[in-house]
């Protein structure tokens, strides 16, 4: 699909088995979910921006000035884990342009629409991905 192709999926469409997998529509469908999803993602971010900027006061109990900076610190690493999705995101979104998205890059299979649909930035099948995390718990355990 070029740039300059653009489809419009019903906002009911989900993508069905019954079809070619990863065609046009399911690929829009999974670029709309990204996007919007990117979207929702970089406006919390900017309201925490705001609301730590607004927060900056000093507390004279200790014990609140501990609570906030706690507060602060989950926010922080919330939004540091949020920025590492969006480059998952974007990278998804390039699979999409170049038509390798829903295909896993161990296998070469395809993902599966229900796991696409739960985890749109996977990159594994669920059968790869299971194989990934026995490794890393063998090699986590030695």
């Amino acid at each position: 699909m070029t740039a300059a192709t653009v489809l419009k999926v019903p906002a009911d469409y989900r993508p069905s088995e019954d079809e070619e997998f990863m065609n046009e529509r399911q690929l829009e469908y999974f670029r709309n979910k990204l996007l919007a999803w990117k979207e929702d993602i970089l406006r919390e971010s900017r309201e925490t921006v705001a609301i730590l900027q607004k927060e900056t006061e000093n507390h004279p109990d200790l014990a609140d000035r501990a609570t906030s900076e706690t507060d602060r610190a989950l926010e922080l690493r919330t939004r540091d884990r949020q920025r590492k999705l969006i480059s998952k995101i974007d990278e998804a979104l390039r699979r999409i342009e170049d038509q390798s998205y829903g295909y896993c890059e161990e296998t070469g299979e395809p993902i599966g629409l229900a796991r696409l649909d739960a985890r749109p930035v996977a990159t594994l099948s669920l059968e790869a991905q299971e194989r990934h995390e026995r490794r890393e718990r063998v090699h986590r355990d030695d």
